[in-house]
């Protein structure tokens, strides 16, 4: 057992750890049972070692900014369900629909900052509920329904978007639904 294993670990090295699984989560490395089970038991450890066996199988952490960038020309992007989303999205879009519906997205961090780069296109984010956001970075047409246009105190996550939405139109809101149907 090395040195470093014994050493306690901080809350921001655990954090990090958590950001390494979800990277994983969203390469599709690790199911979500897996990464739900994997992030709970990082979160409890105290040291290194214990941390060890929950990434020994996964490829070492790459050095870049921990980005991850969604894309679309002339076509509709779309996630929803159970989908792993990290610190920040890189969304590019250009003549398609956008929606990302983060109501039952696993999200690691409590923020989340979103990078907008579209033209001739239609975007909608649908927040979970009690998420509020920042738009104030977001040049064209940006219209925000329901949801607090700053973080409340409480309030679980909190989304930054910023960029252009060139020639269409920004939706910020929270789900929708009637009965059983949502949207």
């Amino acid at each position: 057992m090395s040195e470093q294993s014994a050493v306690r670990m901080s809350d921001a090295e655990r954090e990090a750890v958590v950001e390494r699984l979800s990277r994983a989560a969203g390469e599709g490395r690790l199911t979500l049972d897996e990464f739900e089970q994997r992030v709970a038991e990082v979160l409890a450890a105290r040291t290194f070692a214990d941390v060890e066996p929950h990434v020994a199988d996964l490829p070492a952490a790459p050095v870049t900014s921990g980005t991850v960038e969604l894309r679309a020309t002339v076509a509709g992007l779309k996630r929803s369900g159970n989908w792993v989303v990290g610190r920040r999205l890189a969304v590019r879009a250009k003549a398609g629909t956008v929606k990302l519906d983060f109501t039952e997205a696993v999200i690691a961090d409590h923020l989340v900052e979103i990078e907008l780069d579209t033209v001739a296109s239609y975007t909608t984010l649908v927040l979970p509920v009690r998420a509020t956001v920042d738009v104030g970075g977001v040049t064209g047409n940006c219209q925000v329904h329901g949801v607090p246009r700053a973080p409340v105190a409480g309030r679980e996550r909190h989304f930054v978007v910023r960029g252009v939405q060139k020639a269409g139109e920004l939706h910020v809101r929270y789900q929708r639904g009637v009965w059983d149907w949502r949207w």
